[in-house]
């Protein structure tokens, strides 16, 4: 913990992770452009919240202009936490800051390592995934996560280099992340990856379109399904593009693939899973892209399934849910349509997908 530590993009991850390594005895500093956020961490402190506990913690924290401060003490590990759009800009501003033999992790959503590297060289670029951390950034100051902790019996934490080998540095962070939940070092990152994006495709949309949290979601038959069908297509696009896919949310890839194919077994194993994930739920949990909607920000919709069906088209595999699913998104973020649970039909009508009927699956 005697690194100095950056958050470049203090949201909901950033300021979770960051303020309980705080909380641990890191030295650390959170940077972010939402002006009563730092403002209020630097009055009052950071209120983290949820299902761990409550905390008060005083990392430092730093407006966009005061990131030039950093000469006098340059951080060692960077960790870019923005949303994907935001990428280049950011790993640009903190990459000045860093000190010798200093990286920067991507901890974020979507694939981002590549776009990191463009400014800092592979070298310099180690990735971490958080797997099912669901935190939500309510207001200034103020953080809560939103599903149980992964202990032993589920890795949050997966941090990787982008060549696979397993080194010091992963490991230290790894062990460092441990004072927040469960983590690991992973000689798979790109499969860890393509995972957590099968993950974030097959919910967070859904999430945007229907106004539903992800407790509701799991509750709900026509959600479950549209859900399973977009993880279905985005696991034949990741093996087609060769990558060693990771379990999703404890299930093989094979089973969420043959579930989207109307395979009985594979799709009532699917439902067990999902019912059974509801007890690590709260009331409160929505994925980031849903909270995006409500708070009426850009979401990250053309890195989530817009990627997935860009990489699709790259490697002749259809991923027509998701392309659909990203138009009605893109409709509900100009408010040409409300959010409603009505509007998974239109993604299912708009893709030219004819699923098997929930009925004939079910017993």
């Amino acid at each position: 913990m005697g690194k100095r530590l950056a958050f470049m993009g203090a949201g909901a991850v950033g300021s979770y992770v960051g303020g309980h390594l705080s909380r641990a005895g890191a030295d650390v500093t959170l940077i972010d452009p939402w002006p009563d956020h730092i403002d209020t961490i630097k009055r009052d402190g950071l209120k983290l919240e949820g299902t761990q506990g409550e905390y008060l913690v005083h990392p430092k924290a730093l407006h966009l202009h005061e990131v030039q401060s950093l000469f006098k003490d340059p951080v060692e590990i960077a960790f870019v936490c923005t949303k994907s759009y935001d990428t280049v800009w950011a790993t640009t501003m903190i990459s000045q800051y860093l000190a010798p033999g200093g990286f920067i992790v991507s901890l974020q959503n979507s694939i981002n390592e590549e776009r990191i590297a463009s400014v800092v060289g592979w070298g310099r670029v180690v990735g971490c995934i958080a797997s099912s951390i669901s935190v939500n950034a309510y207001a200034p100051g103020h953080v809560t996560r939103t599903v149980q902790p992964g202990g032993p019996g589920y890795t949050v934490f997966r941090v990787g280099e982008v060549h696979g080998r397993i080194t010091p540095r992963v490991e230290e962070l790894a062990e460092m992340l441990t004072a927040i939940d469960s983590a690991k070092a992973t000689p798979n990152l790109w499969g860890e990856r393509w995972s957590k994006l099968v993950t974030n495709a097959s919910s967070n949309g859904v999430s945007a379109i229907t106004g539903l949290g992800g407790k509701d979601m799991a509750q709900n038959p026509e959600t479950r399904r549209l859900s399973i069908q977009l993880a279905g297509e985005a696991i034949a696009v990741g093996e087609a593009l060769g990558f060693n896919i990771e379990n999703v949310r404890g299930l093989p890839p094979s089973v969420l693939r043959r579930a989207s194919q109307g395979d009985r077994e594979a799709f009532e194993q699917v439902e067990a899973n999902t019912l059974k994930s509801i007890a690590r739920m709260t009331d409160e949990g929505r994925p980031s892209t849903g909270q995006d909607i409500v708070k009426g920000r850009r979401t990250e919709i053309d890195f989530l399934n817009g990627l997935v069906a860009d990489k699709g088209d790259e490697a002749g595999i259809a991923a027509p849910t998701h392309r659909a699913l990203v138009q009605v998104v893109k409709e509900v973020e100009r408010k040409e349509v409300e959010p409603s649970p009505g509007l998974v039909d239109r993604v299912w009508e708009l893709s030219g997908v004819r699923p098997v009927a929930i009925a004939q699956l079910a017993r």
